[in-house]
């Protein structure tokens, strides 16, 4: 567990320091989820598609090709051609 004190800035900042921040891949300009429970504020990043694709779990196996068709099969129902 990678613990730290930090102090709340003006406007009542509070900076991550670096170790944990890359420990939970968050960088600036991420958006994260705060929330409250009980007398604990909870911090956690909000993963975008390109991460999760990159690192989050697999639940499916996809070919590009599959991948292409079904993009494919989705603009033409959308443009009213299919």
């Amino acid at each position: 567990m990678i613990e730290a004190n930090v102090r709340i800035g003006k406007r009542r900042t509070l900076v991550i320091p670096k170790k944990i921040a890359e420990n939970l891949g968050i960088e600036e300009g991420m958006r994260v989820n705060l929330r409250v429970e009980g007398d604990k504020m909870i911090i956690e990043p909000i993963r975008d598609a390109i991460w999760l694709a990159l690192h989050g779990k697999k639940v499916a196996k996809v070919t590009l090709k599959e991948l292409e068709e079904e993009s494919f099969e989705r603009q033409k129902e959308l443009a009213g051609t299919s």
